[in-house]
């Protein structure tokens, strides 16, 4: 659905992107991740025509942004971060107007716009202007415009941005439900919303991918974590001589000890450590797979550690 290769893009001496290149397939939802000024924004205007990269090449359903621009933007709804509304139109107006500038024909603009509506829970809100529905309503409003014409893909910026938790819950909830029938690719700084909401993501840092993989595998370690009552006579001794162990650590509180155990060839060691907790008659308390929180990988991105980057 989506092709980027070698995407670069400078603001005067400001290297905004510089060599970005992914693909994301049919039916995904991909989270876009990064820090203010990463270059999610400029991806993103890129992708939707309106803005052309210095270099490289962005392709939506197999067309060249830039030499089909028209045939691109009409398979997308796009939701910028500071949607263009008009506050005096009642929400019916707004959608109808919506309609005519996307060409929908006129037999079938009631029903599209009966789709998008209750797609978006905004039936008792029709003749109400713009201007007086709450920020959450609005943005309804602004997804509402964005699949009325029912886009094969779906790129939201920043799209929770300034709602209270109420409204950040009912808008991805909202996502969640139009991803069963379009793409979706939605920016954001916000680290919680990529884990409630994508399978995938893609984290830029000053204009690079520092990692594009889905969630599970950016969370998942080689590290062993076994806790035990007490603190059995060479136990790290033990550990580390385990296939595939490296380095042990250990710490003992309250009277029991804990020992992570890092493992170097990716595999999961956790099996051959109940083997030898069982062969010794440890007192296990527990043992797990090691995982790390998406703002544990975000941090070591953006500190540039070498176990990061791999």
């Amino acid at each position: 659905m989506i092709r980027v290769t070698d995407l670069s893009k400078a603001y005067g001496s400001v290297q905004a992107l510089l060599g970005v290149g992914f693909e994301i397939t049919e039916g995904e939802i991909v989270g876009l991740l990064g820090p203010n000024g990463a270059g999610k924004t400029t991806i993103i205007k890129i992708l939707t025509g309106y803005l052309q990269p210095d270099d490289g090449l962005a392709e939506i359903d197999g067309l060249d942004v830039l030499t089909h621009t028209l045939a691109v933007q009409e398979r997308i709804g796009y939701l910028p971060e500071n949607a263009p509304l008009y506050p005096e139109m009642s929400v019916q107006n707004y959608l109808a107007m919506i309609a005519e500038l996307r060409r929908i024909p006129p037999g079938d603009r009631t029903e599209r716009i009966s789709e998008a509506v209750y797609a978006t829970a905004l039936q008792e809100h029709l003749a109400r202007p713009i201007g007086q529905l709450s920020k959450g309503f609005r943005q309804r409003v602004c997804l509402a415009q964005a699949i009325l014409h029912r886009p094969k893909l779906l790129i939201l910026d920043e799209p929770t941005v300034g709602l209270d938790p109420t409204q950040i819950v009912e808008i991805r909830n909202l996502i969640r439900r139009l991803s069963e029938h379009s793409t979706v690719l939605f920016s954001t700084h916000i680290l919680p919303e990529v884990e409630a909401l994508c399978d995938r993501a893609i984290i830029l840092m000053n204009g690079e991918v520092r990692a594009d993989a889905r969630l599970a595998d950016l969370a998942g370690t080689s590290d062993a974590v076994l806790v035990l009552d007490g603190e059995p006579s060479g136990a790290a001794g033990a550990l580390g001589g385990i296939d595939g162990a490296g380095n042990v650590e250990s710490s003992a509180t309250d009277g029991r000890a804990t020992y992570r155990v890092h493992g170097e060839d990716g595999s999961d060691l956790c099996p051959a450590i109940y083997r030898l907790a069982a062969q010794n008659d440890w007192p296990l308390r527990e043992l797990r797979r090691d995982t790390r929180t998406l703002e544990m990988v975000f941090n070591e991105l953006a500190t540039g550690s070498a176990e990061a980057r791999q």
